[in-house]
């Protein structure tokens, strides 16, 4: 059943509420990381969770996700799929977060459904966010706006892109890449709908959950 929650935040209807937090997975989802993703949800308000693994097939994909997308469902956190529209639809995530490689989507909507949440990576891309949500997602995402070693990166947009978009558009917008608890603040004044945070959580010195609660006095 998808985050009925998570479908109102994205709506198109509503008027903007005030930016939230989108927690990305660490790669290694192995050992204790269950209990130290019920300690982040448990230490403040998230929005969603994005469940991204590399070098696993799909049957060892989908035993990793599915004791963490019931860990989500708990606390009623949105659970998004990275990159596999297919993987979203065995599991029965809520939604799916698709890369410029990663498939359409239009195809995503026609197999995950109509309630499914569709994300597009955008890079730094004013194009590439209007393509996106011309085939029908429900957020953009835009970044790196900070150097990450969560992945390799290429694009680095300024925050005033957010600006741009919530301007103009009322699909939601989400802020990606080395975003951390001192950091963001002016990605938030700049207009973004959602901070998704990976390192700035897992790795941070003080943990997990002191982040979340760093990042909730930030975004109130």
């Amino acid at each position: 059943m998808p985050n009925e929650s998570f479908a109102e935040l994205f709506s198109r209807d509503e008027e903007r509420g005030p930016c939230q937090l989108y927690l990305i997975s660490p790669t290694d989802v192995t050992g204790d990381f269950p209990e130290r993703l019920k300690r982040a949800l448990d230490a403040g308000p998230v929005a969603a969770f994005q469940f991204r693994v590399k070098g696993v097939d799909q049957h060892q994909a989908a035993a990793l996700a599915e004791p963490l997308l019931a860990i989500c469902r708990e606390r009623d956190v949105a659970f998004i799929v990275n990159d596999s529209i297919s993987l979203a639809k065995r599991i029965g995530a809520d939604g799916v977060h698709l890369g410029q490689e990663d498939g359409d989507p239009r195809e995503a909507r026609r197999v995950l459904g109509p309630a499914a949440q569709i994300g597009v990576t955008c890079h730094d891309s004013k194009h590439l966010a209007m393509e996106a949500g011309e085939a029908g997602a429900d957020y953009v995402a835009f970044g790196s706006f900070y150097p990450t070693s969560t992945k390799e990166v290429r694009h680095h947009p300024e925050p005033a892109i957010l600006g741009w978009w919530t301007t103009i558009f009322e699909i939601p917008c989400v802020a990606i890449g080395g975003i951390t608890p001192d950091n963001a603040q002016p990605l938030i004044d700049a207009g973004a709908d959602f901070l998704a945070v990976c390192g700035g959580v897992w790795n941070a010195a003080e943990g997990e959950a002191e982040a979340v609660r760093r990042f909730a006095a930030l975004l109130g």
